[in-house]
């Protein structure tokens, strides 16, 4: 396969031949260099590229060139390579345009002129650009066809189960031609869907998410019998607590009930995150996350949802509608929170049917030239009203309230007021659903008046609050504020007035009301909200393990303190930098 293409734009010769000298001493080896001195010239290349079915990976283009700006550039060569990564070279008084330009049509970065030394301005942001296009799932590359209905639960669910686990599909509605062909020549029936066909022919008639995950390789078991830590839950505070335990040697577990990532994971694009000034969608946020964890030696078991804790001297046992799990010496508890539901008739029934909790970033194409109802105020609601845009004829945000400004961050309410095709209704809610199968239509209530109105509707997604995962923990100990959040040092000290039974030190910051159970993120009360604090405790709390540990003596006499698989690692042998790091 050719190298894939790196092109640079500029219609200064000089920058443009030291950005291209650059590029070319570091990516060389493995990509091809192409230089233009125009947009027009660049859009040239691109087409013969195209044509010779040559791959392009980044494209960066100057912003101030004569008869075509970079922007303008960049979203014209986007259809052409929609995949390809693109960056803006711009001067410090052209940063404005360039936030825009992320805003407006979804650039991947901007870079400063001068970019000296290119070894810290220039190629670790395309380092990173790069391992993205390449670990992107390629659209006609697809693992799988996938046949369903549209607006059928299961096969929603399938979909999304996918998606969020980055395994690439095609998908068809049973309704198209090709669809019905592919039924008939593997022997199955609109009754059988959803229908998955894998690449070696093997059909999967409505599989579950547990033999889904086993086909496409996901771990489903734990390998070992007994860990040093079990992390329940994989979103940000989950794999900020992977990563950390498993860099410093901790025998780690990662139980995920659907896929990593959580609610951020589905995030259509995160902005406020420390150093990343251009945004970053939530999966390849989470992505990057996962492949960290790994790469220290995490182990991680999907399609397990845990039902039970159940603790055993120095050992805590995590269980799954009564069979065992996995058992670890601490437990780290990061389920993090689920969208509360909308009450209002109607809706229940038409769940996954066109009604929808969180952003279902898989639905985005099938809104194309249709109208979205939006119901939120905070910024999980803005950032799929964003997203949406790009499909959508018209978003509209519903908002009990009198604005966004009490709930939402003012960087995405300026980006809404600049998107056309959004619009906010305030003091309204939405009081029926209507429709037998699917979403047809919704009732909507002006709170001040009283008076209704029912409007064509195909699409509902509600941000109203979340409440958390822990209703499992029933009897386990684990003590919960009266809206279910996990209790942890001061706090659980406060609650029950300064003394815990059995207790002979205080809890740890996260610790809970059962010695080595911990909490982080969001189910953790009193925590703060956000994905940069979520992955902040998961990181403390493998600190706190740590310590935990260091109070247990899980050695059989006669072993070698220093023998790998310890559970614990003796101070007197850890590595400075392990040392440090605590």
């Amino acid at each position: 396969m050719d190298k894939p293409v790196l092109l640079t734009v500029d219609d200064d010769p000089a920058v443009s031949r030291a950005v291209a000298r650059d590029l070319r001493r570091q990516y060389g080896d493995r990509h091809r260099v192409v230089r233009a001195e125009s947009g027009a010239q660049a859009l040239e290349a691109l087409a013969e590229l195209h044509e010779r079915g040559e791959q392009v990976a980044v494209l960066i283009a100057d912003q101030r060139m004569p008869q075509m700006d970079g922007v303008a550039f960049l979203e014209q060569a986007a259809h052409r390579y929609p995949r390809a990564k693109r960056v803006l070279l711009t001067a410090y008084a052209d940063t404005g345009a360039a936030i825009r330009a992320i805003n407006d049509v979804d650039i991947d970065h901007y870079l400063l002129k001068p970019w000296d030394p290119p070894e810290e301005r220039l190629y670790p942001v395309l380092d990173s650009l790069i391992t993205a296009w390449e670990t992107a799932p390629v659209p006609d590359e697809s693992w799988a066809t996938v046949i369903g209905a549209r607006f059928s639960a299961p096969s929603f669910e399938l979909r999304d189960f996918l998606a969020n686990n980055g395994v690439p599909y095609r998908w068809y509605d049973v309704g198209q031609a090709e669809a019905r062909r592919l039924l008939r020549e593997t022997g199955t029936t609109e009754a059988d869907v959803p229908v998955v066909i894998a690449p070696d022919s093997t059909v999967l008639r409505g599989p579950s998410k547990g033999e889904l995950a086993e086909y496409v390789g996901l771990s489903v078991t734990a390998s070992d019998d007994l860990y040093d830590v079990v992390i329940v839950g994989g979103g940000p505070a989950g794999l900020g607590a992977a990563v950390y335990a498993a860099s410093e040697g901790l025998r780690t577990l990662l139980v995920e009930r659907q896929a990593t990532g959580g609610q951020a994971g589905q995030s259509s694009r995160i902005e406020n995150y420390l150093g990343f000034p251009d945004g970053i969608s939530g999966s390849q946020f989470i992505g990057r996350a996962r492949r960290q964890a790994l790469k220290f030696g995490a182990e991680m078991v999907s399609t397990r949802d845990v039902t039970g804790l159940h603790v055993d001297g120095d050992v805590r046992t995590i269980s799954c509608d009564g069979d065992v799990v996995a058992r670890g010496h601490a437990v780290v508890l990061a389920t993090g929170v689920s969208y509360r539901t909308l009450d209002a008739p109607g809706l229940a029934e038409l769940t996954d049917r066109g009604v929808y909790y969180g952003a279902a970033l898989t639905t985005g194409p099938d809104t194309r030239d249709q109208d979205v109802y939006i119901v939120g105020a905070a910024n999980s609601a803005g950032q799929a009203a964003v997203f949406f845009a790009r499909y959508a004829r018209r978003v509209i945000i519903l908002v009990r309230g009198a604005g966004l400004e009490a709930s939402m961050s003012h960087y995405l309410i300026e980006q809404l007021e600049q998107i056309p095709n959004v619009e906010v209704r305030v003091r309204t809610e939405v009081s029926r659903a209507h429709g037998t199968g699917r979403l047809r239509e919704l009732t909507l209530r002006d709170r001040d008046s009283g008076t209704e109105e029912t409007v064509p509707a195909s699409w509902l997604f509600v941000f109203i609050g979340a409440s958390p995962r822990t209703a499992w923990l029933d009897g386990s100990g684990v003590r919960r504020d009266r809206d279910g959040y996990i209790l942890t040092g001061g706090e659980l000290l406060d609650d029950c007035d300064g003394e815990l039974d059995g207790w002979s030190r205080p809890p740890f910051v996260q610790e809970t009301a059962v010695p080595g159970v911990f909490a982080a993120g969001d189910s953790r009360a009193a925590s703060v909200k956000r994905v940069a604090s979520a992955v902040g405790e998961g990181a403390m709390t493998v600190m706190l393990v740590h310590r935990y540990l260091d109070t247990l003596d899980t050695r059989k006499p006669g072993d070698d303190p220093g023998r790998p698989g310890d559970a614990r690692t003796p101070a007197d042998t850890r590595t400075p930098a392990t040392e440090a790091s605590r």
